[in-house]
């Protein structure tokens, strides 16, 4: 670490602290995560192997579901296996990853949602040019970008959490590794490290729903002009995206919108964008698509069909 530090290994209290409370959630949470990692795991597989699915808005939403499994993996594993232990530990270090990769994975979904309201407000108001500016490469640029935001993004909340000394108590307030409930640890005053984290995180989250509604309201304006189904069929695909974007940015606005401190509500808004929200994603957006929908039947099938020979 690149400061003196007393603290090697921290506890984490955990969600709950009674024991059979503990072993109900771990019943809940299992399956849940599996569900996380099954759901988006198919819906990548799906989009890869599927001639249907080869749209902008497909390999965007396969890019999703990606970063659905890598966000909760950094969470979800240790939290599930602590369930079943008295003593929860981690080492500063492995803390202090857990921070990186979590925030990493967080701000890349952030950028790849607002790419994907782009691509919307491309396909509904500018349908004559959509192959022209949506191409392969213009995609897979901004796929990049959105890795790379989150890269930098987490190298800030990162070197910030490398400045701070940390010489007891050891006890952090949440059951995974944030940056509000580290910085109670902090032998030094963290308000400046508070205001950094405030800009780095609120105010992107703010900028980018702002954009995210924006987009939308241009969207919804641009919808007059188009006939009955066409209004249904985008109102369709756009619904699943909103409901997306609500479930994902909800939660991020309400924890990182504040001061540095640990409320007690802010477990169960952590549970909530950690371990349901990347559950729901897949069934929000298999739903309402019916082209997803059929082109995971016609997987299934081969699979069945293949099985049998």
């Amino acid at each position: 670490m690149a400061t003196t530090n007393n603290v090697t290994e921290l506890i984490i209290t955990g969600l709950f602290q009674d024991p059979e409370v503990q072993r109900v959630c771990f019943v809940v949470f299992l399956p849940v995560y599996l569900a996380t990692v099954v759901g988006n795991g198919l819906i990548v597989l799906t989009v890869k192997v599927s001639q249907s699915l080869h749209s902008p808005m497909y390999f965007f939403l396969s890019y999703l579901s990606l970063v659905e499994i890598s966000y909760s993996s950094t969470v979800a594993p240790k939290f599930i296996a602590d369930l079943l232990s008295k003593v929860k530990t981690i080492s500063l270090e492995g803390c202090v990853a857990q921070i990186f990769f979590f925030h990493f994975f967080g701000v890349a979904e952030t950028f790849l949602l607002t790419v994907m309201a782009y691509d919307r407000y491309v396909a509904i108001c500018k349908p004559l040019h959509y192959t022209v500016i949506m191409s392969r490469a213009v995609c897979h640029r901004l796929v990049a970008g959105s890795w790379l935001g989150g890269f930098f993004h987490s190298m800030v909340q990162i070197i910030v959490t490398l400045q701070l000394s940390f010489c007891g108590p050891n006890v952090i307030d949440h059951y995974f590794c944030d940056l509000h409930p580290l910085f109670k640890l902090a032998c030094t005053d963290t308000s400046v490290e508070g205001l950094i984290v405030l800009a780095n995180s609120g105010l992107l989250s703010i900028f980018s729903f702002l954009v995210l509604v924006s987009s939308y309201i241009v969207i919804l304006v641009n919808l007059r002009n188009h006939s009955a189904e066409g209004r249904r069929k985008a109102l369709s695909t756009c619904a699943s995206h909103v409901t997306v974007v609500v479930l994902f940015f909800g939660p991020a606005i309400f924890l990182y919108m504040r001061p540095p401190s640990t409320f007690t509500e802010d477990k169960l808004v952590a549970v909530f964008y950690t371990m349901v929200t990347p559950m729901l994603n897949p069934i929000i957006y298999t739903l309402r698509n019916a082209e997803v929908k059929i082109a995971m039947r016609r997987l299934w099938g081969r699979k069945v069909n293949l099985g049998v020979e």
